[in-house]
């Protein structure tokens, strides 16, 4: 029995919605020359790819007078938000925590993002201990 298809974007539907994201409404042979510009890809597997991505709703399609133009139905924030929600409960039991952990242990972060990485943390818990306040009186 075939497994249900996947919302979440496989690794080539990313790097069609990377080129959506970064070009904006894009015509089939627009994408393919962005693909190209990495690798070689065949203008019908692209087609094929966005139809079933029209399926999926990650992309829209719209008639024009010049064709089809292609967009991103997903933001780039709301792909990142699914695909990071689904590492964290396949791979760290749904534990955000263990995930950031093996982040910093892994040494995959740098210097600039630790930093940023304390400032949200600190800012966070300043936002919380505001609104716990704010519900005890």
């Amino acid at each position: 029995m075939p497994r249900p298809p996947s919302l979440h974007p496989t690794d080539g539907e990313l790097e069609i919605l990377r080129v959506l994201w970064d070009n904006g409404p894009s015509a089939l042979g627009a994408v393919c020359e962005s693909l190209r510009r990495e690798r070689d890809v065949a203008t019908t597997t692209v087609a094929t790819m966005l139809r079933v991505m029209l399926e999926k709703g990650l992309v829209r399609r719209k008639q024009t007078a010049r064709g089809q133009q292609w967009s991103a139905a997903v933001t780039q924030a709301a792909a990142a938000k699914s695909m990071v929600g689904k590492l964290v409960d396949g791979i760290f039991d749904g534990s955000a925590g263990r995930l950031a952990t093996h982040l910093v242990e892994a040494g995959r972060l740098t210097p600039e993002e630790l930093a940023e990485l304390r400032k949200l943390i600190d800012s966070n818990s300043a936002q919380r201990k505001v609104a716990k306040a704010q519900r005890n009186k």
